[in-house]
């Protein structure tokens, strides 16, 4: 698995797993709206959408190959020497600095009560929280939550379009590819080189630093899921699908979704995780 797969697969935007056992579902199922529920199953029913699929899952082996000898060894490394403190302000410094990309895509989503608590994060976090190394915004009642690019054009009715797996990034689709690359265009830190060029290891830096965190808080999940899967290329396209319709629902819960822990939420090309705003 990839770097950035990795980020695809561990959550963005807020996310950690619903509760969303059998049995809370059969409690629920009176009062739930039918159309807000995606099982794996229904999902799995649209996984015929991969006219790709065989270089799609050449890619995935080659991912896969990657995070077996580089990215998840630097994970666990990472892990064991970071204390928990340390790694949970690196998250929250890096989540503050995706507000630009979210504030961007709740107003095109017409969310404005949303970009109103993203922008009041961005200024209580970047102040008292020292740089976003401490939410002091969520303590204080604003939840962080995610949005991208991908989920506005579904918003406004776009179809996904084909499921692609791409070398380094991995799971994805034509849509939520576009939106990544448009995201890219909302995001501050895109420009900060210019000009400078003593400043072109920032997004490096932070894109790396990005994936190792992430990674190391999923190492058990991906484990116990590939572990498990008959199929593993085919468990990621269905989770991955199911988690990016949670998202473009901000979190409504789906049944059998693992537990990622995105420790907050970032902005990817995809995600598989729910909104844990939305809890």
């Amino acid at each position: 698995m990839s770097a950035v797969r990795s980020i695809l697969l561990a959550v963005t935007a807020g996310a950690v797993a619903f509760p969303s056992t059998q049995a809370f579902a059969e409690e629920t199922a009176p009062t739930a709206p039918p159309a807000t529920t995606v099982t794996t199953q229904q999902v799995a029913a649209d996984d015929t959408n991969d006219p790709f699929e065989g270089s799609n899952r050449f890619f995935f082996d080659v991912n896969q190959v990657l995070d077996d000898v580089l990215l998840r060894p630097v994970s666990v490394a990472y892990r064991a020497v970071m204390p928990d403190f340390a790694r949970d302000g690196v998250r929250n410094f890096m989540n503050n600095l995706n507000s630009p990309v979210i504030f961007a895509n709740d107003l095109l989503q017409g969310e404005g009560d949303r970009a109103g608590d993203t922008l009041v994060r961005f200024g209580i976090n970047s102040t008292i929280g020292l740089g976003g190394l401490i939410d002091v915004a969520k303590e204080v009642g604003y939840g962080y939550h995610d949005e991208d690019f991908g989920q506005t054009l579904a918003v406004w009715g776009v179809d996904e379009g084909p499921y692609l797996y791409l070398l380094l990034m991995g799971p994805s689709s034509a849509r939520d590819f576009t939106g990544f690359v448009v995201d890219r265009g909302f995001d501050p830190l895109t420009y900060v080189n210019w000009g400078d060029d003593d400043l072109e290891y920032v997004p490096v830096a932070r894109t790396v630093l990005n994936v190792i965190d992430l990674r190391s808080r999923n190492i058990e999940t991906l484990d116990d899921i590939e572990r498990s899967s008959v199929d593993y290329y085919a468990s990621i396209r269905s989770l991955y699908r199911q988690s990016r319709a949670d998202a473009i629902r901000n979190g409504a819960p789906s049944e059998d979704l693992p537990d990622f822990d995105s420790g907050g939420g970032v902005t990817s090309p995809s995600t598989i995780s729910p909104d844990s705003s939305a809890q």
